[in-house]
Formats: C-alpha cells, sequence, structure tokens
C-alpha cells in the first residue's frame, strides 16, 4: 500500500542534519558567516533535501505549507526540514509564525541561485563600467516570475554583509549575502521587498569590526536626520520632454546663447512655513520666473542626498540620491521635465573630488580604506576635512563615471558642473609642504586623476550626446576643453576665474581710481580663446564675508546700481557664456544665507526691479543678436576698438558671428561723455540697440536715439570713426544697420 507523503516524510526525517553547537551554526547565529548559501536554502543530503532557514522571533515554521512542519535545532534560530528530492518548488516558500501572533509567509531568498552578471561584475573591476548602478544597490528584479529586490554592494575587505532594513528588523543574522570572491561584491535577492528602509550591515575580515553603511548605490534615501537608504522600485515618471532630448542630441549648444541662472534650491524660496519647498512646486514657480527672465538654463548647486543642510550639498553622502528634502525621485523627474517643456536646460553641480567623513557613507567602507586613498596624508583633504576619492582604483572610477551618467540618462540633465576639479588635478593643491606626496616622477600633477577625468569626459561623450562637462578649474592647466584625442581633459566649458577675479576687483575700486587698473579689463581677452570659457558670478562670491555683488560695488545708491547694471552689461557681452547666482538679478543687498530664502520684497523696489528688467533685455538680447554668442568660442568673435583709453577708463570692442557686428562701449566712471569718438571697423550707419543706463532699469536716462553715422575721421589707426554721446557707469550696444 502506497504510504502519503506526509507520513512518509515523518518516517525519514531525521532528527537534525547539523549539529547546535557545530562552527557554523554558532557562526551564523553571531552573525559571523561569511558564507550563508553553504548552510541556508535546499542542500542534497542522503539522495533527499533538507531545507534551512534562519529565522529568529519566530516560534513555529512550515516549508511550502503547513504539512511540512520545520523543526528547531535546540537552543538556536535554525529551523529545517527534509523532503524527497525534487518535491518541493524550486523557489519555495516558508511560513513562519512570530512571537507574539500572526504568521508571515515569503519565498526563501536562499532558494536562488547567484544573480549577478560575471561580465558586469569584470567591467566594474576593470573601471570600464558606465552604468553599474544596474547591477550594484537595491534594484527591481525578477526571477522565474517572483518580483523582489536584488540587494548588491562591493565591499572586498568584509568577512560577512547582510542586508538589513525595515522588513528584518534590523537584524544582520536574518539576511547574509553571498560573495563573488574574486571580484569583492556581496549580492541577495529578496523576493516580495519593492519598498522599505534598509542599510549595509557589514563585518571586517581583518578586525571583526561591525559596522553599518548606507547603500553607495541607493536610488533615494530618508529624510534627515535620518540615513537610512530606500528601495525605491521602477521610476513612474513618465516624461514629454521628447522633443527637447531630440534636440539636445543634435548638439550645436557652443554656438547658441546660454546663460545660466545659479540655484541653492534650499534658500531660494519657502514655502509659507518656512519649510523646503519641494521639486514640484519649484519647478512651477522657479520656471515661470527664469523663464520670464529669459535664461536658457538653470544650474543646481548639489541636490545629491547630503546630511548636513550647510554644506550646501557639496559633501555628499548619496551620490545617487536626489536629496529626500525636497521629495521623490519622481519628483525630480517631473522638475526637470517641466523645465524642459518651458525650453529650460537644468544643469547640476557635481563633487567628484571628495567625500565627507560620515561614519554612515562611504569612509572606510568596509573597515579599511576603499573609496578613499590608502594613504591618510594623500586621503585627507585639509581645507574641507573631507576624503579625496582614490582615482587609482578602477571600481572608483566605474562607481564615479556611472554616477555621471545617471544623472544625465536618468534624470534627462543637460550637462554636470564638476566642482573642485584643480584639487583632483594637483596632489599639492592647498597643501603646505610636507602634507602631500609627489608622483611616480617626482610632480605635484595627480596622473590617476588625469586619466580618470578623460576617461569621465569620454564616457559622457559616447553616452550623454548633447550634453554639457563644465570646469570649475581655477589654475592655469593647458587645455582644459580640448578634445582628450589632443591631449586635452575633454571639458566642454570651462569657468573663466581669471576674468571673475579681475573684473570683481575691478569694479569694487573707486571709478576715480579705475585709470590705474584698465589692465583687469584688457588682459582677459589675451587668454580668452585659450579654452571655451563660462563667465561665473557664483554663490562663492557672495558669502564668507565677501559682501553681495551690489554690496560690492562703490559710490552712493545710484552709482552702486549703475555699477550693478554696467557689470551685468559687461558680462553678457564678453565672449563666454554667463552664469549669475540667485539674487543678482534684483540686486539682493546682504550675503546669501542658505538657511533663510531671499529678501524678495528687495525684488519690488524701483531699482532692483530695473537690474531684472535690464537682465531680461540682455538675455532677450543675446538670442536676438548672434555676435553675442554664436563665436564665444573662436577668436573671430572679438576684435577691440580701443582699450588703452585709461584716464577716461573706457573701453570698446566688437562681437561678431557670421552675419553680424556689434559695437560694444563701457564706460566704468560716472561722467556722460559727450561726442564721444571711436574707431570703427565699418563705416555706415549705426543704432544703439541697449543702453544700460536707460530709464526702464533705473538709470539716468542718457541715450543714443535715432540714426548714428560715421565720419572719416581716423582714429586709433582706423579709417573712420563714430561718435556719440556714452552714458555715466554705463554700456551701450551698437548695431551696424548698412
Amino acid at each position: 500500500m502506497k504510504k502519503d507523503k506526509k507520513s512518509d516524510i515523518k518516517s525519514t526525517t531525521p532528527e537534525f542534519t547539523v549539529e547546535a553547537d557545530s562552527d557554523p551554526v554558532r557562526h551564523l547565529a553571531e552573525g559571523r558567516h561569511g558564507d550563508p548559501f553553504s548552510i541556508l536554502g535546499r542542500h542534497e543530503w542522503k539522495q533527499q533535501e533538507v531545507f534551512r532557514c534562519f529565522l529568529p522571533r519566530t516560534t513555529r515554521a512550515w516549508l511550502g505549507n503547513k504539512a511540512r512542519p520545520m523543526q528547531r535545532l535546540p537552543g538556536t534560530d535554525l529551523f529545517e526540514c527534509l523532503a524527497p528530492a525534487g518535491e518541493v518548488a524550486a523557489h519555495y516558500h516558508v511560513i513562519r509564525e512570530v512571537e507574539g501572533g500572526g504568521e508571515l509567509e515569503f519565498t526563501d531568498p536562499y532558494s536562488f541561485w547567484p544573480q549577478l552578471d560575471s561580465g558586469e561584475m569584470d567591467a566594474f573591476h576593470q573601471g570600464h563600467h558606465r552604468y553599474a548602478q544596474h547591477m550594484l544597490g537595491a534594484c527591481p528584479h525578477r526571477v522565474d516570475s517572483v518580483d523582489g529586490t536584488l540587494f548588491s554592494v562591493w565591499a572586498p575587505n568584509a568577512g560577512r554583509v547582510s542586508v538589513i532594513g525595515d522588513f528584518n528588523d534590523w537584524d544582520g543574522r536574518c539576511h547574509p549575502m553571498r560573495l563573488h570572491r574574486s571580484q569583492g561584491i556581496w549580492e541577495l535577492f529578496i523576493p516580495g521587498i519593492s519598498h522599505g528602509h534598509y542599510r549595509f550591515e557589514i563585518r571586517n575580515a581583518q578586525t571583526g569590526d561591525l559596522i553599518i553603511k548606507t547603500d553607495p548605490f541607493a536610488r533615494a534615501c530618508e529624510f534627515r536626520p535620518g540615513t537610512a537608504s530606500l528601495v525605491t522600485g521602477e521610476p513612474q515618471h513618465q516624461w514629454g520632454d521628447q522633443e527637447w532630448e531630440q534636440a539636445k542630441s543634435a548638439g550645436g549648444w557652443h554656438a547658441r546663447p546660454m546663460s545660466v541662472y545659479e540655484v541653492h534650491l534650499g534658500s531660494w524660496r519657502r514655502n509659507e512655513d518656512g519649510s523646503f519647498m519641494g521639486y514640484r512646486r519649484a519647478a512651477e514657480e522657479l520656471c515661470s520666473y527664469v523663464k520670464h527672465l529669459g535664461f536658457t538654463h538653470i544650474e543646481l548647486m548639489p541636490i545629491m542626498e547630503h546630511p548636513l543642510d550647510e554644506s550646501w550639498g557639496y559633501q555628499t553622502t548619496g551620490y545617487f540620491a536626489p536629496t529626500s528634502r525636497f521629495g521623490s525621485p519622481d519628483d525630480f523627474r517631473a522638475f526637470v521635465d517641466h523645465f524642459h517643456q518651458n525650453g529650460i536646460g537644468v544643469l547640476l553641480d557635481w563633487v567628484p573630488a571628495h567625500f565627507p567623513r560620515d561614519d554612515h557613507a562611504l569612509a572606510a567602507f568596509d573597515g579599511q580604506a576603499l573609496y578613499e586613498y590608502h594613504e591618510p596624508i594623500k586621503a585627507g583633504h585639509p581645507d574641507w576635512g573631507t576624503l579625496v576619492f582614490n582615482y587609482e582604483r578602477n571600481e572608483v572610477r566605474s562607481f564615479l563615471i556611472s554616477n555621471a551618467i545617471y544623472w544625465m540618462k536618468e534624470f534627462h540633465l543637460d550637462g554636470l558642473r564638476v566642482d573642485a576639479v584643480a584639487s583632483m588635478l594637483y596632489l599639492n593643491f592647498s597643501r603646505e609642504e610636507g602634507q602631500w606626496l609627489p608622483n611616480r616622477y617626482g610632480g605635484n600633477t595627480n596622473l590617476e586623476a588625469v586619466d580618470f577625468i578623460r576617461q569621465l569626459n569620454e564616457a559622457v561623450g559616447h553616452e550623454c550626446p548633447g550634453c554639457v562637462m563644465i570646469a570649475e578649474e581655477s589654475t592655469a592647466w593647458p587645455g582644459v576643453t580640448r578634445d582628450t584625442t589632443a591631449g586635452g581633459l575633454g571639458f566642454g566649458l570651462k569657468w573663466n576665474m581669471g576674468w571673475m577675479h579681475d573684473t570683481l576687483d575691478y569694479f569694487e575700486k573707486e571709478p576715480v581710481h579705475r585709470k590705474f587698473h584698465q589692465e583687469m579689463l584688457t588682459f582677459g581677452p589675451l587668454y580668452a580663446f585659450h579654452e571655451n570659457f563660462m563667465l561665473p558670478l557664483s554663490h562663492d562670491e557672495v558669502v564668507h564675508l565677501k559682501n553681495s555683488l551690489f554690496g560690492k560695488m562703490p559710490g552712493d545708491d545710484w552709482q552702486r546700481f549703475a555699477n550693478l547694471r554696467l557689470l551685468y552689461t559687461y558680462q553678457w557681452a564678453y565672449p563666454g557664456k554667463q552664469l549669475l547666482f540667485m539674487g543678482g538679478e534684483f540686486a539682493q543687498m546682504e550675503e546669501w544665507n542658505s538657511g533663510t530664502a531671499l529678501s524678495w520684497e528687495r525684488s519690488n523696489e524701483t531699482l532692483p526691479s530695473g537690474v531684472h528688467a535690464m537682465l531680461r533685455d540682455l538675455n532677450l538680447l543675446q538670442h536676438e543678436h548672434p555676435a553675442l554668442s554664436e563665436w564665444d568660442h573662436d577668436a573671430r568673435g572679438f576684435e577691440w576698438l580701443s582699450g588703452d583709453d585709461k584716464d577716461q577708463s573706457v573701453i570698446s570692442f566688437l562681437r561678431r558671428s557670421h552675419n553680424e557686428a556689434l559695437v560694444i562701449v563701457l564706460n566704468f566712471t560716472p561722467v556722460a561723455r559727450d561726442g564721444y569718438r571711436i574707431p570703427i571697423a565699418s563705416p555706415g550707419v549705426y543704432h544703439e540697440v541697449f543702453n544700460s543706463d536707460s530709464q526702464n532699469y533705473g538709470g539716468s536716462g542718457v541715450e543714443n536715439r535715432g540714426d548714428l553715422h560715421s565720419e572719416h575721421v581716423p582714429f586709433h589707426g582706423r579709417e573712420h570713426s563714430l561718435q556719440f554721446t556714452l552714458p555715466p557707469l554705463g554700456g551701450v550696444i551698437l548695431r551696424f544697420q548698412s
């Protein structure tokens, strides 16, 4: 007579297949077992199969259904059950009765084979992976119609790694991971997990120290001061910016207007109760504002997750996570999408130079230096108290390159402004003697950082056509924006810090003294076309007791506003792309304070609103006149008319494009100059298309109306010249009519 399966199991199940005091069981219970799949899950045993689960806080458990009770190994939380070979489904269920009552059913994570692709792991290990976030972190995953999350992490110095979270009571014994030993990568597929808080619990192999870390590849993090990573699932946002993305991929941005409004999202505006404005509301209000002003792009200071508000995002802990201060990753996608559908690009500050020492993040990630250099003198950054990425490690390169591409591909960003590039290039950057180690040739160049930067820009150029990489690089390093095939670093733009310092130093001087410093204005064009430059008046210039841009301007109130309008006229007329930090458009009086919103009441005053109106017209002028943008990075786009009128502190030059030439004349003194003469290249009729002294902008109204006719009067080496009225502390732009 055939026995039923239930009685067959009872008659063949031994008391136990492992011993309670054996090393594997003891190490599992102590959270020290580095190879959990060797004991947990399904195993052959005497022509049968034994199934084991480690289940803390469990009173009883069953395999598959309640017809197969699992036995608890005495004195442990290890349960096991024996069954005939092949009778239990490949991905079997376990039912557990939890302490305090109630039952939970789950698919055993230890019933799954390795999920990571060996080729992808090799690419990560070799520094060639450009999409490492598809492999590492917490990725939505499906195996044989079973949905869940595949957790994986690079921790080669770990003896054991576990996923801990609110789904396992943060108990590192519940979900220890499988190690791919040659790659130093740990993985575990946990079925049924689609959301929740999690971290990695790491036990260092050498010291035995237990470390709790957030996921370096987490797509989201909890709101500060919490630091847990979040399982996010697949994005739900439906993009509507297809037209923008198609146009972007065609390129050509170098020859088009590009004026950038730099924003710190936490202090541009706040909600009525003082709380942070979310991504979606900010999209509506900020986009409308920037569109009215006519800026082509915004640039966000880092919105990657960071624990300290006062770091402004530059001490990043969650490189793949938009900060939860303003909402979810899908909220940020909606933010970018809204700008694109309104014709405005979105750039983002990115920080691959250093990272903070916070215990929960990248520092000594698996108990030893991993993302940072091993040598303490090379790893520590004295200026910021942070750690420097180890660009020698291929895995670090894969991490950073994947991260750069992630932001542009996943969130449709139009480019990255790379922070602190100079600190990456020079081993002795901001370091005294004895604080740095020379390279293998005895020099101060960080050779592996240079190689990484070139690899980064090549990868972005290949994967993200039409996107721009912008270097904040403050030295005379040659070829920052030259192609890597020609020995350059491969950036699209470089911040012109020399122009910024010279310009602000000049404007801070009283007009009566400016004639002694004319070279601050005339030196810049000597190198203006050595790189593709952006002209930054950024957040760095309006903090740390540097005063606001308006506060830097000398003179009485009228002169300060006139100087500020002249500064912006000079910036918009000079060859290069423009960047202006928020608040500058309405002459904010006080320094920027990241803890509060801008002083918006100031923007309603007459003279500040005039500055706002003038900037709007400058942006419009750029769109209407290609001479102000088409040859921004081509020496044909600039020609001096006169730069040596020191006594009157006036300069004049041409801006050109294929089909147009504009005359720019700037007066840096508060004296109006009637009948001022300049040499011109083309005789004929000229018309004033812009005047910073217009009454519409709060100026005195010294303007040139009607046609201006050149004269056959040689001047400064040219056959023809032009006379007109030059406003006080003002700039005019004249267009050749015929």
